[in-house]
C-alpha cells in the first residue's frame, strides 16, 4: 500500500512513518509533504492508496487541497483539534485521529480501512441525511439491536469506545469517537470533550465552572471516577446546543 503523509511537523511525520513501518513493513511511504501547495502539486502527478493528513499546515488548512485537486483515495485526518470532524468526513475521511495518538490508534484506523475495503463500504461514514438510528452489538454468540433512543452516551476508555445504554448496559463499539460523531443525530447527541459523546437525555445535572466550562452529572453514572467536564473550546457550542 502506497501512503502519502501530509504533516508540517517533522517529528510528527517521522513518528508516524515509524509506526506505519512497525505495523506493516509492506507499507510504502511515497512522500511526506508539509504544505497545501506542495500537496496539490504532488497529487496532480501521483495517486496514493491512502493519505494521512494533518489539518493545520504552514500555508493553510489542508481542506484547501480538495478544492484544487481530485483526491480519490481514503484519508485519515490527524489533528490536535476536534472541531473539524464533520468537515473531515466530507473530504474522503475514514477516520480522525486526535493528537497525541499512538500506534494502537493508527493500527485501528488501518484495520477500519481494511474492513471498509473488504465489505465495499463507502469511503465516508454517514453524515447529515444518512444518520444512524441503531447499532448491532455482539453479546457472546448473540447479536442484539440497540435503538438510538436507548443510548445514554459513548465513552472512549483504554483504547476502546464504549456505548452505555439508559438501562446501564455497556457495549464495545468498533469505531473511534471521531468517526462516530458525524453519524449521530446532532439534535440529540453532542461531543463534550475527547472522551464523551452524550445524549441530551443522559444529563442529570450541570454546574458552571471557571473559564466558561460546565461540569456534567450523567445518568447512568460512568464506571470511571472523576469529573465530566465540557472542554473549554466546546463550551459555547454546547450551550447553544442546549438552547441556553
Amino acid at each position: 500500500m502506497k501512503v502519502l503523509i501530509i504533516e508540517d511537523e517533522e517529528l510528527a511525520s517521522t513518528n508516524l512513518q515509524n509506526m506505519l513501518r512497525r505495523i506493516d513493513p509492506q507499507i510504502e511511504i511515497t512522500a511526506s509533504l508539509e504544505t497545501v501547495a506542495a500537496s496539490v502539486s504532488w497529487l496532480r502527478q501521483h495517486q496514493p492508496d491512502l493519505i494521512f493528513m494533518d489539518i493545520h499546515l504552514g500555508d493553510g488548512e489542508s481542506f484547501g487541497i480538495f478544492r484544487e485537486v481530485n483526491v480519490k483515495c481514503p484519508v485519515i485526518f490527524t489533528t490536535a483539534y476536534d472541531q473539524y470532524t464533520l468537515q473531515a468526513f466530507k473530504h474522503q475521511g475514514i477516520d480522525y485521529l486526535l493528537k497525541p495518538f499512538d500506534e494502537t490508534d493508527v493500527r485501528a484506523a488501518l484495520n477500519k480501512l481494511s474492513a471498509l475495503r473488504q465489505t465495499n463500504a463507502p469511503a465516508t461514514p454517514p453524515v447529515a441525511g444518512r444518520l444512524r438510528n441503531r447499532f448491532m452489538v455482539k453479546i457472546g454468540n448473540l447479536i442484539r439491536t440497540i435503538q438510538m433512543e436507548e443510548v445514554a452516551y459513548f465513552m472512549a476508555s483504554d483504547k476502546y469506545l464504549f456505548m452505555i445504554t439508559r438501562d446501564q448496559q455497556r457495549y464495545i463499539i468498533e469505531e473511534t469517537i471521531g468517526s462516530l460523531e458525524p453519524q449521530l443525530p446532532p439534535e440529540n447527541f453532542f461531543r463534550i470533550n475527547r472522551k464523551f459523546i452524550i445524549s441530551i437525555t443522559a444529563i442529570k445535572e450541570m454546574h458552571r465552572l471557571p473559564r466558561n466550562r460546565v461540569r456534567i452529572t450523567l445518568n447512568p453514572t460512568p464506571a470511571e471516577t472523576g469529573d465530566i467536564v465540557v472542554s473549554e473550546e466546546r463550551a459555547e457550542e454546547f450551550k447553544q446546543w442546549l438552547n441556553l
